[in-house]
């Protein structure tokens, strides 16, 4: 996947990239979208605030996709197996 990601897509690929839990997006009406990872409590357990360049690409998407999941498993929050769409 070389072209760049529209938001959309970009949403469906991280809201994947954190089964079993839920993750919420929202756009901030500046170019940027924030992201929150929920439990089945509605906890929030991570978060993340991508810029337009952030989500557009799709290795810069995975990279911080994978970072925050890196980030929720060292928490203790067990995610199921994910790879960025090719």
């Amino acid at each position: 996947m070389n072209a760049p990601l529209r938001i959309n897509e970009a949403l469906l690929i991280a809201d994947r990239a954190f089964q079993p839990f839920q993750c919420v997006a929202w756009h901030d009406g500046h170019g940027a979208l924030s992201l929150s990872v929920i439990d089945r409590t509605n906890t929030r357990i991570g978060s993340k605030q991508l810029s337009s360049s952030d989500y557009t690409d799709p290795a810069q998407l995975e990279g911080l996709l994978l970072q925050a999941r890196a980030e929720l498993d060292k928490d203790g929050y067990q995610l199921q197996s994910w790879a960025m769409p090719k």
